[in-house]
């Protein structure tokens, strides 16, 4: 049985404990309002620019001359994921939910006798994705948007994506990350960049009638998809990240409290320990009084 004094050290430990978790929660609840204002904010915008891309990838669909970023290259042999993760840890199933999410995929892939390039966006993700899929990881990105993400932060991402699909290195680009949906609550989505899907894929009655659309371009149209087309990429993965960021928050407030009230319950268990091993340590100096007065 542990003594008194180890008793009241690990009582101690704990509570320490318990101030940085619950620190670490309020500091999460305020960086949450934050990053959900943005993440709700890109939504629109980032939802529209998909549509219209969506309506347009049906139209270029068996068409000579469609971008091929917008048609896609006519295989499917070589698939670049992008697994978004966290720098940081302490936030519950937040990254585990993505790696799984990746790994199944990449079996799935491997399986089709595919080709599979990552690109890691955080460290957690390349930490355990290195063991398995180490010689598939072509490059890790760390600390991005930090302190805040930006639209900036995102473009080299974006810009590095477009220029290994131009060099021919993939045909297929997904993106896997967390969306926010409460702070209790993240989807795992798997976002395809490129090609575009179509858009009778969402099941919107809309996007029959959308997809036989006729588009007249000013200029040609070839230099709008041209300019249009790797905007998005950066619309998209700006929105993947904010998501992720925003639901990296929610986890992590919701990681904390659980940590803050299970110390809270592990302190009073061990206080009900402590009691009692003082009582009896007590109850048996007494009776060693008494027993010793009575042999006098």
């Amino acid at each position: 049985m542990p003594s008194l004094k180890d008793l009241k050290i690990r009582i101690n430990s704990v509570k320490s404990t318990r101030k940085i978790t619950s620190a670490m929660k309020m500091v999460a609840a305020a960086k949450l309002r934050r990053a959900q204002e943005q993440a709700e904010a890109a939504r629109p915008y980032a939802e529209r620019m998909e549509r219209v891309l969506g309506s347009l990838a049906a139209a270029a669909q068996g068409r000579p001359g469609a971008p091929p970023m917008l048609a896609g290259t006519g295989k499917d042999d070589v698939h670049l994921l992008i697994v978004a993760t966290a720098d940081r840890g302490l936030c519950g199933g937040f990254n585990s939910s993505i790696v799984r999410a990746a790994r199944a995929r990449i079996r799935g892939l491997l399986e089709a006798g595919k080709t599979v390039k990552i690109l890691c966006v955080g460290k957690k993700g390349r930490d355990q994705l290195r063991r398995e899929q180490g010689e598939r990881i072509i490059e890790t990105m760390t600390e991005v948007g930090r302190p805040t993400l930006t639209f900036g932060h995102v473009e080299s991402i974006a810009d590095k994506v477009t220029r290994m699909f131009e060099a021919g290195e993939f045909d297929v680009c997904t993106v896997i990350y967390n969306r926010f949906k409460s702070a209790m609550t993240q989807i795992v989505t798997q976002q395809q960049l490129i090609p575009f899907a179509p858009p009778e894929a969402a099941g919107e009655p809309a996007a029959a009638a959308a997809a036989e659309t006729l588009y007249e371009y000013e200029p040609e149209e070839s230099v709008i998809l041209d300019a249009l087309l790797p905007r998005n990429i950066c619309v998209q993965m700006y929105r993947a990240l904010l998501e992720n960021a925003a639901s990296e928050q929610g986890a992590r407030m919701t990681a904390m409290d659980s940590a803050t009230r299970n110390a809270g319950d592990m302190i009073d268990s061990l206080t009900i320990q402590y009691n009692r091993a003082r009582q009896a340590a007590i109850t048996k100096e007494l009776i060693e009084i008494i027993s010793g007065a009575e042999a006098l």
